[in-house]
């Protein structure tokens, strides 16, 4: 039976913690969206809550401590941000909020390769807000990740269940080529990079080839 609730956009991520007393609770949230063939909106947010009742005595509700909002405009291919802003919502101190316009300094950035290293450059220590800074590190991978998704637009539904995500081979696509180093399967001896080196595909995604036969789908072996 529904319950009218969308486990997309609600669930929990952190294992059942009903036997435990909590005493602080920090959630990062990133989603993407697609504006246009060429464009995409990464939103991420952060936010610390202190539990109830454990600041001030009997008070009924959690009280967020901080909570900063980003918002990040992608063009692709390049990953360009067009447009960045930056919203505190809940902080500390009078002045917090003096940082959010030098985050317009991430405006005509890529977020791709050597965004990480840039974030702190521009940003890290007393150049900008720790929490901020740290939630935009969380968010460049996702508009990574994002650009394959972004592809399943342009291809066609059918009438059955099928793998709408097509993947091409790395002497097609060398758009692999950003994952370098990145992880220790993509690392320049690991086995994804040494397969996308020799010209092969690396097939279907774990995720996908699991979710993939629960609807008999045949997806077959890397070529």
């Amino acid at each position: 039976m529904s319950t009218g609730v969308d486990p997309f956009l609600s669930d929990s991520i952190l294992p059942d913690d009903a036997e435990l007393t909590p005493i602080h609770d920090r959630e990062y949230r990133v989603r993407s969206y697609r504006l246009a063939a060429d464009r995409m909106l990464v939103r991420g947010a952060i936010r610390d809550q202190k539990p109830p009742g454990l600041y001030i005595s009997r008070d009924p509700d959690p009280i967020t401590v901080h909570h900063m909002v980003v918002e990040l405009e992608v063009v692709l291919p390049g990953f360009t941000i067009a447009r960045a802003e930056v919203t505190f919502e809940s902080y500390p101190h009078l002045t917090c909020g003096s940082i959010t316009d030098h985050y317009k300094k991430l405006e005509g950035l890529s977020i791709a390769r050597g965004f990480s290293n840039k974030v702190r450059e521009l940003f890290g220590g007393p150049r900008g807000c720790t929490h901020t800074t740290a939630l935009l590190l969380a968010m460049g991978p996702v508009a990574i990740q994002s650009s394959l998704s972004m592809r399943t637009y342009e291809e066609p539904e059918t009438d059955e269940p099928s793998l709408r995500l097509t993947f091409t081979k790395p002497d097609q696509d060398d758009s692999w080529k950003m994952n370098t180093n990145t992880c220790h399967e993509w690392a320049e001896d690991g086995p994804a990079y040494a397969r996308a080196a020799s010209g092969l595909s690396w097939g279907v995604p774990v995720f996908m080839r699991e979710r993939a036969e629960k609807f008999g789908i045949e997806v077959g072996d890397p070529q």
